[in-house]
């Protein structure tokens, strides 16, 4: 089974690039099968991470960032791949 996790944060005024760094520092041991890192429009800093693991598995996330660098709270989900189309 693949369980994706989805992190989200969005950055407080002009610390887009920070989070983004932050984030990209943060230690995943073990390391997901793919981990993938994606911005959006307002500062918004979207991780996404894919394991070969049971929905209900204890897995590494990334902890919420310093207040500074948020204007709130990260918002957090996890779902299970049905189908792969391209």
């Amino acid at each position: 089974m693949t369980v994706t996790l989805m992190w989200e944060a969005a950055a407080a005024d002009g610390c887009g690039p920070r989070l983004l760094d932050w984030a990209r520092e943060q230690d995943l041991s073990p390391m997901p099968r793919r981990l993938e890192f994606l911005i959006a429009p307002g500062d918004r800093v979207l991780v996404i991470s894919w394991w070969e693991q049971p929905y209900d598995a204890e897995l590494p996330e990334l902890p919420d960032p310093p207040g500074e660098l948020v204007r709130r709270q990260v918002h957090r989900w996890r779902f299970v791949s049905v189908s792969v189309e391209s």
